[in-house]
């Protein structure tokens, strides 16, 4: 299981009236993110205020590693007043699928 890849869904509560802001702030810190495959930032239909994140990567240790890369840093830092909490998290192992390279 070493060499599978690492998936993973999350759900993001922004504060009421910010989900836009903290949307433009996730996809501004999507820069080189080594081992990312797909990284996709989706408004939920239902709830006005949810985000879900939609993650593709090569292995956990390079979603561990992008972390710590000062371009996430710098999302995370602008991004954390605008986060009023988080919902569901699911973790999962792609095994291949439309729009995922590598």
């Amino acid at each position: 299981m070493g060499d599978t890849m690492y998936g993973l869904i999350g759900k993001i509560i922004s504060q009421p009236g910010q989900r836009d802001a903290l949307i433009a702030i996730l996809l501004e810190g999507l820069t080189e993110m080594p081992g990312c495959l797909s990284y996709i930032v989706a408004a939920d239909p239902t709830d006005p205020d949810a985000i879900w994140v939609t993650e593709v990567w090569v292995s956990q240790a390079d979603h561990q590693a992008s972390l710590a890369l000062p371009a996430v840093q710098r999302a995370i830092a602008a991004g954390r007043p605008l986060i009023a909490g988080f919902g569901e998290r699911f973790e999962t192992i792609p095994v291949g699928g439309f729009g995922m390279v590598g």
